[in-house]
């Protein structure tokens, strides 16, 4: 099936609040203009520099979402037009997308990156450091960045009861620290192609779907 068949039956399957990302790291210009045709706007790029150079080359009215592992010394390259940067594991990475933030005269939407899963592999802060940085009195002196909500992944398993209770488990979080502090949180980017509907039945509103959309990642240019 074609992009634009992809794009038109995700649609169809994903209820209203729940935003699609297009994952299109390593895929063409013309792929992503393709899904663009189709009215996909939201679009998740995973390497900075892939990220510069596709916003540089397509329309400006795409809405940046930057998924992958960010390191502090490559913000000030997305600093001026990223809309979401999704996986903020640190107050230091806070600290460093507050600065650059500031040099652009813009607020920096962030979302903050939750250990949820059993692979030691993947990145996150666990709930009590979420917490604590939520509640500190450092993360008020941050001007330029607004914390939306929390981003996180589930583990690589083909089990869909361990999938739906650690979706779970960030979701009752959620809720609680919506209940004990003042920031609004209305953003909970979870689920991908393989566990976006569990992901949605639990309280998603932010999906990140890659292969459903443009076909199975080519392994060889990433």
């Amino acid at each position: 099936m074609t992009v634009t068949t992809n794009i038109h039956n995700l649609r169809s399957s994903i209820p209203p609040g729940v935003t699609l990302i297009a994952v299109s790291k390593t895929k063409p210009n013309e792929a992503i203009l393709e899904a663009y045709n189709a009215g996909q706007r939201d679009f998740g790029e995973n390497y900075v520099q892939e990220l510069v150079d596709k916003h540089e080359q397509l329309p400006k009215d795409i809405r940046w979402h930057f998924i992958g592992h960010l390191q502090s010394n490559k913000i000030k390259y997305i600093a001026p037009f990223v809309h979401l940067i999704h996986g903020v594991d640190s107050f230091k990475l806070l600290e460093e997308i507050n600065k650059q933030g500031k040099k652009h005269n813009r607020v920096i939407n962030c979302l903050l990156q939750v250990f949820i899963a059993t692979e030691e592999t993947k990145f996150g802060l666990a709930f009590d450091e979420c917490q604590s940085i939520l509640t500190s009195g450092e993360f008020q002196k941050l001007p330029n960045i607004n914390i939306c909500g929390f981003m996180a992944m589930a583990s690589n398993t083909e089990d869909e009861t361990q999938i739906r209770h650690e979706f779970r488990s960030l979701k009752d979080f959620h809720s609680k620290i919506q209940q004990t502090t003042n920031t609004e949180l209305s953003t909970l980017s979870f689920g991908m192609s393989s566990d976006y509907k569990i992901a949605i039945e639990e309280g998603s509103t932010m999906v990140r779907i890659g292969s459903l959309i443009f076909g199975e990642r080519d392994y060889k240019s990433s």
